[in-house]
Parts: C-alpha cells; structure tokens; sequence
C-alpha cells in the first residue's frame, strides 16, 4: 500500500547499489569552475528529458519540462538562451553518450536530467569538459563538483518546519520514519535541524513499510511523546505512504493533535484528496510560495492549454538563473562561483539558491490545513535574509 518513496521512483530500487559511484561523483564537494562565455551571442544549453523512457507519464513530464523551459525563455530581457533537446530515454548511459553530445555541440551547461543515476552519469561525462549541470533530482547525494540539484530537499523543508516549531513553542520533537533510505534520509535531515536550531529531540521511532507494522508503531509514539513530553511529532511519511493511517490511528491512541503537534516532512496537499482526511487538519507542513506557484500554473496553462507536470517549474528556475547570470554580461556567468551567489535567483515557486557543495536552499512557506482548505500561516520569505532563513 506504500509508495516506496518519495524521491524519483526509478532510483529508488537501484539506489543503494549505486552508493559507491554516487559517492565517487560527489566526493569533489565544491564547484569545479565552468566554461566561459559569450554573453552577447546566444548561449547554448542543453535540456536533457526522459522523453522515450517508456515509463508511465515520463513524456508527459518531459514536454513540461521542455514547455516551462521556453516559457522562462520568453521572459528573458535581452538575454539569448540557444535551447536544445536531448532524450535520455531515462537510461544513464544514453543520458551520458546525449550529454557528450550536447558539449561537442556547444553547450556551455546542461539542464537536467531528472534521474539521480543518469544525473551521476552525465556529471561524469562532462566534467573533463569544465561544463556544469542543473539537475532535476532532490538527491542530495549526487551534488558536488560539477553537479547541481534543483529538486527541493529534505534539509530545506525540516529547517523551515523546526525553526517555525521552536518559535511556536513546539520543539521538543519525535521523528518517526521509515526503514528505507527516504526515511532515513529523511530522519537524518530533521536530526540536523534539530541540532541547529534551538529545538529538542526526545525521541525517534523507526517503521517498517508494511501497514502491520505501521499500526504496531502507533503505541510506541505514544511511549515516546509520554516519556520525553514531547510537544511535536515531525513525520517523514507520504500521502501516497504511511501518513493517512498514522494521522488517523495516532489520535485514536491518544496522541491528540490539539496537544501534539503533527508536522510534515513532505507536501499534504498533494493529491488534493488527501486534504479531506480528518487526520491532517491542524497538521503543518512547508510548501513553495503558493501564489507564485498558482501565477505560474495560469501563465503556463494560457500558454500551452493545460497544467504543468509538478516539477516542471524546476526547468524554468534554471532557464530563470542562467539568463540572469548571463544577463550580467559576465564572461564567467555559468562558472561554479557564480551559480552559487548568495543572493539566489527568482524561481516560479519563489526564491532559491545553490550551494557549494551543489545542494540547493529554497524558500518556503510554512502551510496548514483547515476545514479542508490548506491555509498558510507563516509566509514564504522574500529574500535570504528573510525570517524563514
């Protein structure tokens, strides 16, 4: 009954596997440089979709993609964007021999793909070039050197979430999640912003992925937001995973929400069915700016008659820093160090960054839901210096 998790289903059963390389690729945690460029000529870039993966619904994404990207090029002020298309067909090595290509072409950086094993392959591939790629992925274990991820992370949604719980007086947190390496990642993320913002953990409670082992978890969150009083029960589960049943089964133990607060590693919102579950009213979790993100599902929709994929907006934040780099007239616009400015760039969901060690910061908005309806109750930050950082 449980979605395996939450991050790029193709990876997930190949993951673990793929720690050795994945650590290999990322093991040069800092930016590696960048071509330079011309910035009154048109620049080259490369976007790389799984359009023939034969997987349901990957040609469906990769058309948004490619979709939101030109979108992003349109709003460019006298900034020329050279986009080419690349299939992938969601296989690591065509993703690899496509963005060998792509450089022999003339791309100056790569956009894309989606896939955390072709994101490695392709950040292989390239790096020998001095060419940079902005991944789509949300794993944070393949950034660093050349490799960028755009897909929002774990740490950037525990943050916001435990640094609004503190304030709230609701630190003292149990984390319960999953066995497998979403969970753990997960856990591991919400660990660290604990440990970094004033808040309390009392207690972790790990479950395996089987809806018998969900309900024998049940008394021993209760065990554990008794012993350590704990005021808060941060949650790494999915809608498509465990989080119906614990929000359903949890308060019927005892655990009441109007004394607990339930918090949400992941997006409650999504599907929209899920908000009619008596079990997540109250219940806080972070999103992006849904304004914004509402203003670009119209404008996207105007444009090409339908709404984009959910991650698709993630190729129009790249298209949106590279132009504004670019836009500075800078020879070394799409070089590590600029990529990775402080002040961020403006994304359809709101602002974001890049790090160093190629993982990504984005602003969120911290949301509830309330008689069905998701409310936000603590804004998304305007800028890096904004009460959400």
């Amino acid at each position: 009954m449980f979605a395996v998790f939450a991050l790029p289903r193709k990876v997930a059963l190949r993951w673990l596997a793929l720690f050795a390389l994945l650590f290999l690729a990322a093991c040069e945690t800092g930016p590696v440089g960048g071509p330079t460029i011309n910035t009154n000529a048109p620049v080259p870039v490369a976007l790389l979709v799984p359009q023939n993966s034969g997987q349901a619904g990957d040609a469906l994404l990769a058309r948004s993609l490619e979709n939101a990207a030109r979108l992003a090029i349109g709003d460019l002020n006298g900034v020329q964007i050279d986009l080419r298309v690349y299939d992938t067909g969601g296989n690591a090595t065509t993703a690899a021999a496509q963005a060998t290509q792509a450089v022999n072409d003339g791309a100056r950086i790569i956009l894309g793909p989606l896939y955390a094993e072709a994101t490695n392959a392709v950040g292989l591939a390239v790096r020998g070039q001095n060419v940079n790629v902005l991944s789509f992925s949300n794993n944070p274990t393949i950034a660093g050197g050349n490799v960028f991820v755009l897909g929002q992370l774990f740490d950037t949604a525990a943050n916001r979430l435990t640094r609004y719980a503190v304030r709230q007086g609701k630190g003292d947190i149990v984390i319960v999640h999953g066995t497998d390496l979403s969970g753990q990642l997960g856990r591991d993320a919400i660990r660290n912003a604990i440990s970094g913002s004033g808040a309390r953990l009392v207690g972790t409670v790990p479950y395996d992925l089987s809806q018998q082992a969900v309900i024998a978890t049940v008394p021993q969150v209760r065990s554990a937001v008794e012993s350590g009083a704990a005021t808060s029960i941060f949650l790494t589960s999915t809608t498509a995973g465990a989080l119906p049943l614990f929000t359903q089964l949890l308060p019927e133990s005892g655990v009441s929400p109007a004394t607990t607060q339930y918090i949400g590693l992941t997006r409650w919102d999504i599907p929209p069915q899920t908000l009619a579950l008596p079990g997540v009213q109250g219940g806080w979790f972070a999103m992006p700016d849904p304004t914004q993100t509402q203003q670009f599902n119209a404008r996207y929709a105007a444009a090409y008659g339908g709404a984009p994929h959910p991650i698709g907006g993630l190729a129009y934040d790249g298209i949106a820093a590279i132009g504004a780099l670019v836009g500075a007239g800078k020879a070394d616009a799409l070089t590590g160090g600029a990529l990775t400015q402080s002040a961020g760039f403006q994304g359809v969901n709101g602002i974001f960054r890049l790090r160093p060690d190629g993982t990504n910061e984005r602003g969120l908005a911290v949301a509830t839901i309330q008689n069905k309806q998701v409310v936000v109750i603590d804004p998304a930050p305007r800028s890096f210096s904004g009460a959400g950082f």
